[in-house]
Order: C-alpha cells, then sequence, then structure tokens
C-alpha cells in the first residue's frame, strides 16, 4: 500500500476550504470514507451542510469557536484551549473506527499558528489521520515544521479580492 499524503493549503488567498472540500468530494465519489472536521469555524458552512449529506462522509465538531479570536481576553481564549483540547481525543478516536481514506483537519494551520492548539497535539493528530488515509490540513499561517511535514503544499495568494474596493461579502460566496 502507499504511503498515505499529508496536503497542505495554505495562504492568504480564497479557496483553501474549498479546495480541501473538493478533494473529499472526489473521495466520496469513488466509494470511499471520508472525515471532516473543522477548527475554528461553527460547522455550518455550506461545504458542511452539502457533504454531511453524503453516507459516507462523517462530520465530526470539534469545539465551535464563539467569538473573534482577536477579540477574545485571555479567559476567553484559555476556555477555547481546553475545549478544542477535550475535542481531540473523541476526534482520534472516530479516526480510528471510521478508519476514513480521507481526513479534512479544515483550519487547523490557523488554530496551531494562534496556539489555540500545541504543536505538539497537532501533529499527534495528523499522525493519527495519516495511519488511515491522506489528511489534508488548511488554513493561513502555516508553520515551516508543517509545511515540512507534507507531501503537497499549496500556498494561495491573493491578487485581486472585492474586499479589497470595500464590498461586502456575499452569502454562500464569500465569508
Amino acid at each position: 500500500m502507499d504511503k498515505n499524503c499529508l496536503h497542505l493549503y495554505t495562504g492568504n488567498g480564497k479557496g483553501k476550504t474549498t479546495a480541501a472540500m473538493g478533494l473529499a468530494l472526489r473521495m466520496l465519489g469513488h466509494g470511499e470514507k471520508v472525515l471532516i472536521t473543522q477548527f475554528m469555524k461553527d460547522g455550518k458552512s455550506g461545504e458542511i451542510q452539502a457533504l454531511s449529506s453524503f453516507p459516507k462522509a462523517k462530520i465530526v465538531e470539534t469545539a465551535p469557536m464563539k467569538g473573534f479570536i482577536w477579540r477574545m481576553g485571555e479567559e476567553q481564549l484559555e476556555k477555547a484551549r481546553q475545549d478544542i483540547k477535550a475535542s481531540l481525543g473523541q476526534l482520534a478516536d472516530e479516526i480510528r473506527a471510521l478508519k476514513p481514506r480521507l481526513i479534512v483537519l479544515d483550519e487547523l494551520a490557523v488554530a496551531l499558528a494562534t496556539r489555540l492548539i500545541s504543536e505538539d497535539d497537532a501533529l499527534r493528530l495528523i499522525d493519527t489521520a495519516l495511519e488511515y488515509g491522506d489528511t489534508v490540513v488548511t488554513g493561513r499561517y502555516a508553520g515551516e515544521k508543517l509545511k515540512e511535514k507534507a507531501d503537497y503544499v499549496s500556498d494561495i495568494q491573493a491578487v485581486k479580492h472585492p474586499f479589497d474596493e470595500g464590498k461586502p461579502a456575499r452569502k454562500g460566496i464569500e465569508f
């Protein structure tokens, strides 16, 4: 059996999560099991809603974020860290039980960069996921250690975006 690969989608451009969910859709189209979890999000995105309708897709909720991290006080940040750490064991157990062919760890790079999850915990989770299938990590600010570990690194850069011109987000299109 070939080695399972780590895919990393990082950078300041739009489309990191969309690329990861595209891989999930491709894997589901081949009849394989997929596990998806999101850090730093509330779990209500359109991608999650759509992919959850597939019988072989398992959506595992981690501790949902309540507010923006840069607006949190130290007490709120510590609570968020504890909540995420508490959910990691369950997430690893879900991976072991399902044995998915693809695991998507959406926004894990941001949770790592903002110290909501320790580097040791993040790497341990990635290693657990890689035992079972290809693993995707998304998010801005991916560090060098994560880039070195990855088999594929896509650095998605923003060239032009309507936000730059002060235009508001469009529901279901922009986030």
